[in-house]
Formats: C-alpha cells, sequence, structure tokens
C-alpha cells in the first residue's frame, strides 16, 4: 500500500516547489475542519502572498513607454566597457555573440528570466503606461517587505502597490517623513521608489543616499542600484555593489547584483565568476546555477551544464524551459537516448504558444544534426504555427529551401553587400562576414 502523506506536511511540500495554487487550496481544506489550525493559515497567507509577490528592487524592463518618454539626458558616445546601451563593447571573456543568442537591445540571453531580460514586454503605449511594474522572482522575500506594522505602512504598502497611485503614495510619504522631523530612513525609501517610479531618477537617488546615512541597509543598495542602471551607469553601480560587500559580507543579493551587471555588460567571464561566489553562500540559488550552467553550454561544456540543469531538477524546478535545456545538453554530450524524452516533457509542461515554439524551434536543431531535414523543416514549420513572429525560423526555413533548390532570386551582389555591411556593424568580429564581404568586393573588381 502507498503511504498518504499527512496533509500540512503536503501543503508545506507545495510551497517549497512553488506550486502556491496547491498549496492555498489544500490549507482551506485544513481550515474547514474543526478546529482550524494556525500553522494551516499562516501557511496559506505566505502562499497567497507568493502568488502576488512584487518584488520591487529587481530592475524592471525599459518598455516602449520608458524609451519613448525618457527625457534624461545620457552620454551619447560612452566609453567602452561604461555602458549598458552599447553591446559588445567589454573586453571580457567568453562566447562570442555569432553562438550564443542576445535580446532586441543586443545583451546576451541569461540562463535566468529576469525582468530585465526577457520577460514582461508591454506590446503597445497603452498597455505600457497602464501596466504597474511587476515582477515574480525566485528569490526570497526581501528584508524591506517585513515592515509592514505600523497603519502609515501598510496604507502606503496598498497605495502603492496595489492601487498604483504613485503621486497619492508619494503625498503619504512626503507627510509622514515630515511628521518624523526627517529622521526615519524608511519613509526615504518610499520617497525614493516613488520618485524612481515617476522617472525622477536623480530626486531618487538623493532620498536613497540620505536613507544610507541613517540606516545601512541591504535593500537600500539594491534600489540606489537600481537607480544607477536605469541612468546607464553601470560602473558606478558596481562601485555600490563592492562598498556595500565591505559592510555586508557575503551578502547574497549584492554579489548577485555585480553578476548581472557584467553580464549585461558582454563580461560574461566575470558574471560567472561573482554566480559561482554566490553558490559558494547559497547553494540552492536557481538564477546562479541556471546562469552557470548556460555559460557552459555556450562555451561548448553542454557536459558540465547538463550537471547543473540536473542540480535544479533535484531542487524541485519543474518546468517547460528546464526540460529544453536538459533535451539540447543531452544532444549536444551525445546522449541521445535522454534528447527526445526531454523534448516531449517539454512540450508536455508548455504554458503558452512562446514556449511550444521554443522547444519546436530546438527540435528543429536536433532533426537538422541528425540529418533528418524533413523532420527538421516539419518542426520549423510547426515553430511558426505557434508564434508567428519567430525570426529564427523563417531564417533556418530559408536555409532549408536553399538547400533544396527552391531559390527565387540569384546574383543580387548589390543587396548581399549592404546585408553584410550590416551584419558587420552588428558583429564586427564575425569571420564568415568579413569573408563574405572580402568575395563580394572581388566580384565588383570583376565587374
Amino acid at each position: 500500500m502507498g503511504l498518504e502523506l499527512e496533509p500540512l506536511f503536503q501543503a508545506w511540500s507545495y510551497f517549497r516547489r512553488r506550486k502556491f495554487r496547491q498549496c492555498s487550496d489544500l490549507c482551506s481544506q485544513l481550515l474547514e475542519q474543526p478546529p482550524g489550525e494556525q500553522a494551516a493559515w499562516s501557511l496559506k497567507t505566505r502562499a497567497l502572498t507568493e502568488m502576488v509577490y512584487v518584488d520591487e528592487i529587481d530592475m524592471d524592463q525599459e518598455g516602449i513607454a520608458e524609451i519613448l518618454l525618457d527625457e534624461n539626458a545620457i552620454a551619447q558616445v560612452a566609453r567602452p566597457g561604461t555602458s549598458l546601451k552599447l553591446p559588445g563593447t567589454s573586453q571580457g571573456g567568453g562566447p562570442s555573440p555569432a553562438v550564443r543568442p542576445v535580446t532586441q537591445s543586443g545583451r546576451p540571453i541569461t540562463g535566468f528570466v529576469r525582468p530585465s531580460t526577457q520577460s514582461g514586454r508591454p506590446s503597445t503605449m497603452e498597455q505600457a503606461i497602464k501596466t504597474p511594474r511587476t515582477a515574480l522572482t525566485a528569490r526570497p522575500i526581501t528584508s524591506g517587505s517585513g515592515r509592514y506594522v505600523r497603519l502609515g505602512t501598510a496604507l502606503f504598502e496598498y497605495i502603492f502597490h496595489h492601487e498604483n497611485d504613485v503621486k497619492n503614495a508619494l503625498d503619504l510619504a512626503a507627510l509622514a517623513t515630515e511628521h518624523a522631523q526627517f529622521k526615519d530612513w524608511w519613509w526615504k525609501v518610499q520617497i525614493g521608489k516613488c520618485y524612481y517610479r515617476l522617472g525622477l531618477y536623480r530626486e531618487a537617488e538623493k532620498q536613497f543616499k540620505s536613507a544610507l546615512k541613517q540606516q545601512d541597509m541591504v535593500d537600500t543598495i539594491l534600489y540606489l542600484a537600481k537607480v544607477y542602471l536605469r541612468l546607464d551607469q553601470p560602473v558606478t553601480a558596481l562601485n555600490l555593489f563592492k562598498q556595500g560587500l565591505d559592510r555586508f559580507p557575503g551578502e547574497v543579493t549584492l554579489i548577485c547584483g555585480i553578476a548581472r551587471i557584467y553580464e549585461e555588460m558582454n563580461d560574461i567571464s566575470s558574471a560567472a565568476e561573482y554566480y559561482k561566489d554566490v553558490l559558494k553562500q547559497d547553494n540552492t540559488h536557481v538564477e546562479a546555477i541556471a546562469c552557470i550552467g548556460s555559460n557552459h553550454f555556450y562555451s561548448d561544456q553542454p557536459e558540465i551544464a547538463l550537471r547543473f540543469y540536473r542540480r535544479l531538477l533535484q531542487m524541485g524546478v519543474y518546468n517547460c524551459q528546464l526540460f529544453n535545456n536538459l533535451g539540447l545538453c543531452c544532444f549536444y554530450a551525445q546522449q541521445y537516448d535522454m534528447t527526445l524524452s526531454s523534448f516531449e516533457r517539454a512540450l508536455f509542461l508548455a504554458e503558452n504558444e512562446e514556449e511550444t515554439a521554443d522547444v519546436w524551434y530546438n527540435l528543429g536543431h536536433v532533426s537538422v544534426g541528425i540529418g533528418d531535414l524533413n523532420l527538421a523543416y516539419q518542426c520549423f514549420r510547426l515553430t511558426l504555427v505557434n508564434n508567428n513572429n519567430y525570426a529564427e525560423a523563417y531564417n533556418n526555413l530559408a536555409v532549408l529551401e536553399m538547400r533544396k533548390g527552391h531559390i527565387e532570386q540569384v546574383g543580387d551582389l548589390q543587396s548581399s553587400y549592404v546585408a553584410a555591411r550590416k551584419s558587420e556593424e552588428a558583429f564586427p568580429g564575425h569571420v564568415d562576414t568579413q569573408q563574405l564581404i572580402k568575395q563580394l568586393k572581388q566580384h565588383f573588381a570583376v565587374l
């Protein structure tokens, strides 16, 4: 006979595996039975909180509204290695952009979906303006969220997060800090958060600095670094994090912040070293494990990447992206028996059409690798069925059509030269592009 788990223990197991809906439902069943357990009540509140939790410290996505309405003046021609706006300027090591995919802004895709990398970009201006800046993360609740005791702070949090009424929240925080005779660091942090939401980054910087003088807090350092990143001052943010580590040695969030900045500056090797430092302090840090695994994969070390992804699987991370990555690692590590089963599991766990498209695209790559071009063609077509804007699938379908001899236009050397020059501007060190330009110039010389 199979053993059944005690309901409260099972609910706690759901919570640990981040299955908050199942945890909440099971706690509700326990609370209906007399007498209601306080442990179930507490666990349910934690599960409900995690489901809608907003982590203000995470760097949020710079969407359409921010880009079009940004009036902050920054250096138009920044020095190499000092700007996030100029991808590929860093001299750090790591795989080249030719083999590692990048975001629309040109930064390498990380191993972990964060607000500043891939997720949550509004598609229209109206949606961008109406949508509050929210982000579900795998990071534990930060220390600042524990201070919701007084009525004033609870009211502020409700107005700021739930109602998304930043102006009234700012008025409340200004009155409260004036009542406290400008000696309460917490209210200064809240004013800084409001200024940040309103796009007044320099004013937010002053508030966070003032709060740090009164009370040295990790959260305030993270908020201030977030301001510097939005002002495109990554070096200043790095120095701030390193100063914070002098006062808070081994603080995981500060080390992780340094690693993120190096990753966005294309210095992948430095980022990997700091992610390893994160794992020395917290060996269950999902983001660090995922990013190190991703870096090993794009450095032609799929066997080592496989170990990191298996570690995530052992920790209870169970989603489409993980099995997608496991399938690719198994394929490139020549463990073919696990490749297709991993992709099948990824398709089963896919929650939306974009995730399904990613799986079919990778299956297409596997099909090309094993020489089954007909299967590859079908996989890339299925990719476009699920996501009609998948540029890579269009590109690979064009290559397959060219191999079949289905070429509509041949001999347009000028268009080829223009496209090659654009490719060279995007990635100056790409050898194949330079060879193509050289061949085209030879053709033009003959003509």
